[in-house]
């Protein structure tokens, strides 16, 4: 098991209630798309996954590790097996892209190894070879306030490839980037996952890109989940439900997005075997 979580309710300090009676558990190699209207929750759970955030209902159990691990030191040993990418990735504008790529491994160092390449950096090799994969070796020794956007989201995600953990939280790892450049980085984590048998929960503001990617789509809504499906089995009709609250129009990537066809074609067979 990867993760389970069992009726996991957040309500923030302000009382703001960001997730109720969610359950949700993905065994070790899975790969999940989250969507759903934005303020749905999605980040929030997200973020519980990645421990950033205890919940305040219910059971969370994360790489064998049950709720109790936010009160002990052995979260900072959990986290060293989670990798997560974020829309903004936190990193500092002074820091050089090698030093932020490298970072991806401070928790597996021992304390002096960490510290020592703060200063000078210990596997130059192993970031150089992270940055190629999302086309950003010539970005080796800049300072990260000089990227784009986008190549600041692409060096997060670096980071996260030279770290290898077990589980791979993606919270909108492309938003940033344009439609080709976006799809080939989705597959990127994909195989990257596949590769080494982890687990990879995205949420995509992009439909299309979830429902051509991934096997399992959850849809998120109002702090709940509203369905949890294999890809072929998403509908038009659901998909207009999920976001009725953004209007009639899906948000999408693509500008002929085809996947429309695929989720009619699987509203056409529900109502055929039905029928």
């Amino acid at each position: 098991m990867s993760f389970r979580l069992n009726g996991v309710g957040l309500t923030h300090a302000n009382g703001f209630v960001a997730l109720k009676g969610v359950m949700l558990q993905a065994e070790k190699g899975e790969r999940i798309a989250l969507i759903g209207p934005s303020g749905a929750g999605k980040t929030s759970l997200l973020s519980v996954l990645g421990t950033a955030l205890a919940p305040t209902e219910g059971l969370a159990e994360v790489l064998d590790f049950d709720q109790n691990f936010w009160l002990t030191a052995e979260v900072k040993k959990l986290r060293t097996h989670i990798g997560s990418i974020h829309q903004s990735p936190p990193i500092p504008g002074r820091q050089r892209v090698v030093t932020a790529v490298l970072a991806g491994k401070l928790g597996q160092w021992p304390a002096w190894k960490s510290l020592a390449s703060l200063v000078y950096p210990l596997d130059i090799a192993g970031a150089r070879a992270a940055l190629e994969r999302v086309d950003l070796a010539d970005k080796l020794f800049a300072r990260c306030d000089q990227l784009s956007g986008g190549q600041l989201q692409r060096v997060g995600i670096a980071r996260v490839l030279y770290q290898q953990p077990e589980l791979i939280l993606a919270d909108e790892p492309v938003s940033a980037l344009d439609p080709t450049l976006a799809l080939a980085t989705i597959r990127l984590l994909i195989a990257e996952a596949e590769a080494r048998g982890a687990t990879l929960v995205a949420s995509l503001h992009a439909v299309d890109l979830a429902i051509g990617n991934f096997s399992r789509i959850v849809g998120v809504k109002a702090g709940h989940i509203a369905f949890d499906l294999p890809a072929s089995e998403v509908t038009v009709p659901l998909l207009h439900d999920l976001y009725a609250s953004e209007g009639d129009e899906l948000p999408v990537q693509a500008h002929e997005p085809h996947f429309l066809s695929q989720a009619a074609a699987n509203e056409a067979a529900t109502r055929a075997a039905c029928c």
